[in-house]
């Protein structure tokens, strides 16, 4: 195994296949993993620090593209697809999906070396963004119900005197509420807190000035 961490996964019915692309792969130091059916790979338990899918579109039981819609409500695994012949509808439908590739066979050893290292890259930059969003999360979790309300407002971009108003408390407390926010947030500036709320899906910008204030009850995750 490397020492990166990042594996390949294979799935494909036909064991020369599998045998051919691992041996390519391996002259890459690349890490890779095969499977002989859609069912095999679900049991298998990922623990890579960046991964790819190489599947098969034509595979017995369960095909390339259920497996596809499968994973897709779990996970964002990046998969490459690979094919025995030209299916034009099938790979529309597979990159529609957010496939990285569909290679046919046989196979281009250099666009299917360019397809996983540009699928390990997606998928380092779909990790980093969600720990980031859960660093987030984690900060907005520390405010109290009341600095989750002056939130939205501060992000409009209220004046104190209105965010007070509208929340029926007086500026002096409004002020140390947005003080406490920034803290806990980690916001070294508005312009960061704006940034972070963005992130958030905090909806500041929906809130009228001296009118009743629609404040989100939860936050928008990354699918």
């Amino acid at each position: 195994m490397n020492n990166s961490g990042e594996i390949v996964y294979l799935v494909d019915d036909e064991a020369c296949i599998r045998e051919a692309i691992t041996d390519l792969l391996e002259t890459e130091h690349l890490t890779v993993m095969s499977f002989e059916s859609a069912a095999m790979f679900l049991e298998h338990r990922r623990d890579d620090s960046a991964g790819c899918l190489l599947l098969d579109l034509q595979l017995p039981q369960m095909s390339g593209l259920e497996l596809q819609e499968r994973l897709a409500r779990t996970s964002s695994l990046p998969i490459v697809f690979i094919s025995g012949r030209g299916d034009i509808p099938s790979s529309v439908r597979a990159m529609k999906r957010g496939a990285i590739e569909f290679l046919t066979k046989p196979i281009d050893s250099d666009a299917l070396i360019h397809s996983v290292r540009a699928a390990f890259e997606r998928d380092r930059e779909i990790r980093r963004i969600k720990a980031e969003l859960a660093e987030l999360q984690q900060r907005h979790s520390l405010l109290s119900p009341r600095e989750r309300q002056v939130l939205p407002l501060i992000v409009a971009g209220f004046l104190n005197k209105q965010s007070a108003a509208i929340l029926g408390i007086t500026e002096v407390t409004l002020q140390i509420h947005r003080g406490q926010i920034m803290r806990k947030m980690a916001a070294g500036s508005f312009a960061e807190l704006v940034r972070i709320c963005g992130a958030l899906g905090i909806p500041g910008g929906m809130l009228r000035p001296g009118g009743s204030a629609s404040l989100p009850g939860r936050l928008d995750r990354l699918q």
